[in-house]
């Protein structure tokens, strides 16, 4: 192995049960401790692209079938270098690379117009049927909420509609705005179960139509209304906005418009919830091998990124709650669940495509479990009194929303 690359592998794996295989022989890496991972680097120059630049090469090589698992799997090894890595310093090189990216992560996150829809369509417009191969029956794309150990990933996706609706506090007949409204799974739920009157925005194309063909099979189609939509073109007023998932897509440069724009389609009594992936560790940029291959333009941000831009528009931060480890959970089901049905998302694409897959889901699920990504759930309104003062109000929601779901499946059976 190169002596540069055996150096800084040494310094980011002191702990591990890791081999790594090249042309020169065998390395062992750490202190035996943990999951066993060899991996086998081959091709020309794969060992100075994983020295100078690990935080795009891993996955590329990865991807190209240049690293390759022999034994314990990509997700093993991920979670052994974050863990090491958690309040360590990274290696030299790659913190000058994190703080020229951050310096440029402006120009990275220009989401507007063309490109914050070509942006969308990169992920969200893929074959219809690879995201059946791990999401859930609902197709909720965001984190579950695991009330309690052991949940099932369908009963955990169900707790986390019902959470947000609890928290919105929403009223039969209360019109609803869902920015980011993907195949429609909670547009739905506020309609059916809460009874509320909503609309619907994506950018994406194939989830605009599954969702407005969902609100037609179950005949809320007077109830729910779906669009293709910038949330910088919506008209009206609103009792309630929800967002999930979607703040991520923002961009830096547009979270002032953004909340500027929510400020002024909600109502003066109205609550709005956003639900966004976040980090606790300062700002920074976006890995830059998820920002190719598979979220251009997005980016996780810190608290004290998106406090300011929700004060200047006006609007009261009335509560957050912070999802500690409910994504890495919901992470882990997707990749067992989509690794199960690997042939089939292969027969889609290729085995490139799969090996990409499961290396961002991976990816995604040890930097929840073992790294600085949490969710923040952030409830804003323009009034101070708008809602109770405690919290005790969202759990006595909770459980009538829950009783509405059992009336609602009991009729359908019936």
């Amino acid at each position: 192995m190169n002596i540069f690359l055996k150096t800084m592998l040494r310094h980011v794996l002191p702990h591990g049960d890791v081999q790594f295989v090249t042309k020169g022989g065998v390395d062992r890496f750490g202190d035996g401790i943990g999951p066993h991972v060899r991996l086998r680097i081959t091709g020309r120059g794969a060992e100075w692209a994983l020295l100078f630049d690990p935080d795009l090469k891993l996955g590329e090589l990865y991807m190209d079938g240049r690293l390759i698992v022999e034994e314990g799997s990509i997700y093993d090894f991920l979670e052994t270098v974050l863990t090491n890595l958690h309040n360590r310093p990274y290696p030299l090189f790659s913190r000058i690379l994190y703080r020229i990216r951050g310096a440029l992560r402006r120009f990275a996150q220009m989401n507007r117009g063309a490109r914050a829809t070509a942006n969308v369509a990169h992920h969200y417009d893929l074959d219809a049927g690879l995201y059946d191969l791990f999401l859930d029956s609902d197709r909720q794309y965001s984190c579950a909420y695991f009330e309690h150990p052991h949940r099932s990933l369908e009963e955990a996706q169900i707790a986390k509609k019902r959470h947000i609706a609890a928290k919105l506090a929403v009223e039969p007949g209360h019109s609803v705005l869902d920015i980011g409204c993907g195949w429609g799974g909670l547009g739905l739920y506020l309609a059916d179960v809460a009874g509320a009157d909503v609309t619907g925005i994506t950018l994406s194309q194939e989830q605009y139509k599954i969702a407005r063909q969902r609100a037609i099979d179950r005949w809320l189609q007077n109830k729910v209304e779906f669009r293709i939509e910038d949330y910088r073109e919506t008209q009206g007023t609103f009792d309630r906005i929800v967002s999930v998932g979607m703040f991520e897509h923002v961009g830096v440069p547009y979270y002032d418009t953004y909340f500027k724009h929510c400020a002024r389609l909600l109502d003066e009594n109205g609550v709005m919830l956003l639900h966004t992936i976040g980090r606790t560790s300062a700002p920074g940029a976006t890995n830059p091998w998820i920002a190719k291959y598979i979220f251009p333009g997005g980016y996780i941000p810190n608290l004290s990124e998106i406090i300011p831009s929700i004060t200047k528009a006006g609007l009261l931060v009335t509560d957050i709650e912070v999802l500690r480890l409910h994504y890495a959970d919901t992470l882990r089901a997707w990749r067992e669940r989509f690794l199960f049905n690997k042939a089939k998302a292969e027969a889609l694409y290729d085995a490139r495509f799969v090996r990409m897959w499961e290396f961002y889901l991976g990816s995604c699920e040890a930097s929840f479990r073992c790294g600085d990504d949490v969710v923040y759930q952030i409830q804003i309104s323009k009034q101070v009194d708008t809602l109770p003062v405690t919290r005790r109000y969202i759990g006595e929601r909770e459980i009538r929303l829950m009783q509405r779901e059992r009336a609602g499946l009991r009729l359908a059976a019936e």
